[in-house]
């Protein structure tokens, strides 16, 4: 009959082991955030694997589709494969130095506007990254983002704003979705919002095709979860296009009126526990000249 002692033995070295691999498999991690290049530029985007990486993928994904592989490497490898559009384009390379997986995009193009995603398999189980978007700017659609203050030019917690998007559709005259994307310190850039069809908010002329649409974001009841950099990115024409984003920023009041609070009562501490010194001061010298006196 087996002891219990060697159960137990056994129970403690597996379950070593897996906390070991969930060790090593947190390693991986990808740079993330939001990337703004212009059309011609290049970009790297960097992925680190884990100890216990087998095999590293890359993903590209666009708005409003499923997510596409790039890539398939073999963590022991050096060369990676390239699948569909990526294979045989030399626009797209594997920098694996180190064991690293970073991917290389030269002569960036509008289309290549979109999610990437490094992943990993450690076991049987693949798992991704963060991931981080790239916004591709040169011509194309022209995409203007403001900030439209509903009362005062401060934002103070509990106010309203609305976001606005303004498109310029030039000769483009394919339908379009537009999108809202935020980006913080606090969490990863992700979709908020996704505007559907357009035709309601399009100015026409003559009845020429659209030339400007404008969008809202409305948003209430401001709190600090708010605070970041919103971008508008608009789907048309086979292409995926950004706006320059607009940071919204609001303080806590309640933290700086403590702040206020807290510094007068150390302001006044100190002005009393001077004036304290200074009669003590001025006591102890009448004492001392009174005592000469009497000598």
């Amino acid at each position: 009959m087996v002891s219990l002692t060697f159960v137990f033995y056994l129970t403690c070295l597996f379950l070593w082991g897996k906390a070991q691999e969930t060790h090593q498999s947190s390693s991986f991690h990808q740079e993330s955030g939001f990337k703004s290049v212009n059309v011609g530029e290049s970009i790297l985007l960097r992925c680190f694997p884990g100890r216990m990486s087998i095999v590293l993928y890359w993903y590209r994904q666009t708005l409003g589709q499923i997510p596409k592989p790039i890539t398939y490497l073999n963590n022991y490898g050096k060369t990676g494969t390239f699948y569909g559009e990526f294979a045989n384009n030399s626009r797209f390379t594997l920098k694996t130095e180190n064991h690293n997986n970073h991917l290389s995009i030269s002569d960036l193009r509008i289309s290549d506007s979109a999610t990437y995603y490094c992943a990993h398999r450690a076991s049987t189980i693949v798992e991704f990254a963060e991931g981080v978007t790239v916004s591709v700017k040169g011509s194309g659609l022209n995409i203007n983002t403001s900030l439209q203050r509903s009362s005062s030019e401060i934002i103070q917690l509990g106010d309203s704003v609305t976001l606005n998007c303004t498109v310029h559709t030039g000769t483009c005259d394919g339908e379009h979705r537009v999108y809202w994307f935020k980006d913080s310190e606090e969490s990863y850039p992700g979709l908020i919002y996704t505007h559907g069809g357009r035709n309601d908010q399009c100015e026409r002329k003559n009845n020429k095709q659209p030339r400007n649409c404008v969008y809202n974001l409305p948003m209430e009841n401001l709190n600090l979860s708010h605070n970041g950099i919103y971008y508008c990115a608009v789907a048309s024409c086979g292409h995926i296009l950004f706006g320059n984003g607009t940071k919204l920023e609001l303080k806590n009041e309640e933290v700086s009126l403590i702040l206020v609070y807290f510094l007068s009562g150390a302001l006044a501490f100190t002005t009393i526990l001077t004036l304290s010194l200074a009669a003590l001061l001025y006591k102890h010298k009448r004492k001392g000249q009174q005592a000469t006196g009497k000598l």
